[in-house]
This record gives structure tokens, sequence and C-alpha cells, in this order.
């Protein structure tokens, strides 16, 4: 089964690879692993989605927990989630063809990003069957290149994952020092 982590990470060097060598060490192959930037400067998301059965993916979230700059992860494989992935494909798309892959592209709400002579680039944004259906569509138009940027995911709803207290705690406690603490 293909289990999608949302990871939260301290954004500092070296975490990437650590969360790609705790894979490697535990011989799970990564199958998207897309890392970016979120609206707190210091931390970052990673979606991480590898093939896995369910007792192998609880090991795999208490191991990246084990992880020191690892904040917070969530396996979000069975909750309500948009999944998104980007791709270009560069097809050979001479003068006859060419108003069959627009068209082809239009069906599919994709774009074209540049016209060549012999070729146009299109851009896709989807889940994988949409990606999958184009790209099947245009191969015997000729697919000379494709590069895919792995997957996005989030939750629906009002649900966010906060991880502003858990980012930096006492300053945290510094912005709330009207409050009271009891130890």
């Amino acid at each position: 089964m293909l289990n999608t982590y949302v990871v939260y990470v301290e954004n500092k060097p070296g975490v990437l690879t650590r969360v790609a060598s705790l894979f490697r060490r535990r011989a799970f192959n990564i199958d998207s692993l897309t890392v970016g930037r979120t609206e707190k400067p210091e931390v970052s998301r990673m979606t991480i989605t590898v093939e896995a059965d369910p007792d192998q993916a609880r090991r795999i979230e208490a191991n990246l927990y084990k992880l020191v700059n690892v904040l917070l992860v969530e396996n979000i494989t069975t909750a309500p989630a948009i999944v998104r992935d980007l791709a270009m494909i560069k097809v050979a798309a001479m003068h006859e063809a060419r108003s069959h892959v627009l068209e082809l592209a239009s069906v599919f709400r994709a774009r074209v990003v540049d016209v060549a002579p012999e070729s146009l680039i299109i851009e896709i944004t989807g889940g994988d069957d949409k990606i999958d259906g184009l790209l099947e569509m245009l191969r015997p138009y000729g697919v000379l290149e494709m590069v895919r940027t792995g997957i996005v995911a989030m939750r629906r709803g009002s649900k966010c994952s906060s991880v502003v207290s858990t980012a930096n705690p006492v300053a945290q406690l510094a912005a709330d020092d009207d409050v009271q603490y009891s130890v």
C-alpha cells in the first residue's frame, strides 16, 4: 500500500540527508519526496510516499520521530486530502499533429508552456491518474522528455498541523508571558 507522510522538520542543513538515510537503512524505496518551505521560515515540510504495509508504516512513523530535527509526522494515507503532482512533458508535434496535441492538452486542462518548431512542452497538474492518462494519450505522438515534481499533499478541511509551539517552545513561552505556568 502506498503511504503518504507529511513531515515537518527544522529548516536546517542536513535534515534531508538524515531523513533519506533513514529510509535507506530500513530498505524502503521512497516513491516520491518533495520538500519546501512553510508559512514559518524555521520549518520545512516534506511529503514522502512509500510502499509499506500497516505495520511497516507505523514503524516508519516511529523512526522518523527519532530523528532530531523532525517536529511532526502525519501519515495522511487514509485522511481526506488533496494530492497533486506537476509534470512537464515535451512531445514531438510537427505541423500536422500539433492541433491534435493542443486539443489533448485542452481536454486534460493542461497548459502549453513552450512552443518550438518540432515540439511542445505541456504542463499538467493533478493526481497520478490524470497525469498518466495524458502521458498515455501523448505517447503515439512521441514523448521526447518528461519530468515530474513528486507528490504534495494537504489535509482537507480546517484542521491544520500546528508546529509553532513544537518548532521553538522557548519563543512560544516568551510570546505567552501573560500566562502563568505551573510545574
